[in-house]
């Protein structure tokens, strides 16, 4: 909406479009559940371009990158709103695990390499992708496990395709969350074999953002709630609005 007219009339896709931003802002943990609600209730009571322009003048469009205190070099987001490109690149922290009567985890900020290797023999793997960075936009992940496991799990947004072999265990993907992929994610391709043994892949949100947005969700519903108990008068057309403080 930037350059339009203040006063012009806001459409209920601007409105809606506004929302989004705030969802995301608040599964970030941008803002907090209380000043999410407030704007998102004026958002959705907003009758022109120039009282929904100020709730997200303060905030990044969703995918886009921020530049940390400090540094002019973009920071990443994590989460569902996640700026892909600026997760690809950049230097292989690991390139493999191996577990033999133990386990190994690649978890948290790390950055994957474009072929990684992983082993296990009577132990156990654990791949976590949700916060990683892909050291290339193709990237292989080799899972081999003999009489053991190997548990990856991925961001919802990314794109898997699992090809692996399972003798006299499995090799597959477990139930996911629901979420759509994206195609600036990476596409990861998982193979390899199970002996004996399990390689398993889900998709699924962290405990942080899953509940963010669960959150969030209880907040809007409050809000339309609101709004319908108020009654037609209260909505963009009408009359009483709650102000932005």
């Amino acid at each position: 909406m930037t350059g339009e007219r203040p006063d012009m009339r806001a459409s209920d896709a601007e409105r809606e479009r506004i929302a989004e931003v705030l969802r995301e802002a608040v599964a970030e943990g941008r803002l907090e559940m209380d000043e999410f609600e407030q704007r998102l209730e004026t958002a959705y009571t907003a009758r022109t371009h120039g009282e929904l322009e100020p709730l997200v003048r303060d905030l990044p469009a969703p995918g886009t990158a921020v530049a940390p205190v400090g540094s002019s070099a973009p920071a990443p987001l994590r989460g569902s709103a996640a700026n892909w490109p600026a997760r690809i690149g950049g230097t292989a922290t690991s390139k493999g695990g191996f577990a033999l009567w133990g386990g190994f985890n690649r978890r948290g900020r790390w950055t994957v390499g474009r072929k990684f290797t992983a082993f296990v023999l009577w132990g156990g793997g654990e791949i976590d992708l949700r916060e990683a960075d892909f050291e290339d936009r193709e990237v292989v992940i080799r899972c081999i496990a003999i009489m053991g496991g190997v548990h990856v799990t991925a961001p919802p947004e990314l794109n898997l395709d699992v090809r692996g072999v399972g003798i006299m265990g499995g090799f597959g993907e477990g139930p996911n969350e629901d979420g759509e992929t994206v195609p600036e994610a990476p596409r990861v391709t998982i193979t390899g074999l199970a002996l004996m043994g399990g390689v398993g892949v889900e998709r699924k949100r962290t405990k942080a953002e899953r509940r963010r947005l669960k959150e969030a969700e209880e907040a809007e519903r409050a809000v339309r709630e609101r709004q319908r108990l108020d009654g037609p008068d209260q909505g963009p057309g009408g009359g009483g609005r709650k102000e932005l403080g």
